[in-house]
């Protein structure tokens, strides 16, 4: 089982496009957050610390509506290559 994290809940969809419009960044998109939990699902099977907190970071920023950072996102969508 998953240990549960990451409380926040977002509030309004919305507000998550116009915040990161003004910054030129964006929210992760919904392929990124759902290739996280897959990675996150195989690196607590395998103990890998570093990829588990980096999937909770790239699914609490998707939570909140905040920007990953970009090596979150990189080890994500290269976990299985």
């Amino acid at each position: 089982m998953l240990p549960q994290f990451g409380t926040a809940v977002r509030k309004n969809k919305s507000l998550n496009k116009s915040l990161v419009g003004d910054t030129g960044g964006s929210a992760p998109e919904k392929a990124t957050v759902d290739a996280a939990w897959l990675v996150l699902e195989a690196a607590n099977d395998l103990g890998d610390h570093a990829a588990i907190e980096a999937c909770r970071r790239v699914i609490d920023a998707e939570l909140n509506g905040t920007v990953p950072l970009s090596s979150d996102i990189d080890l994500v969508l290269g976990y299985f290559r």
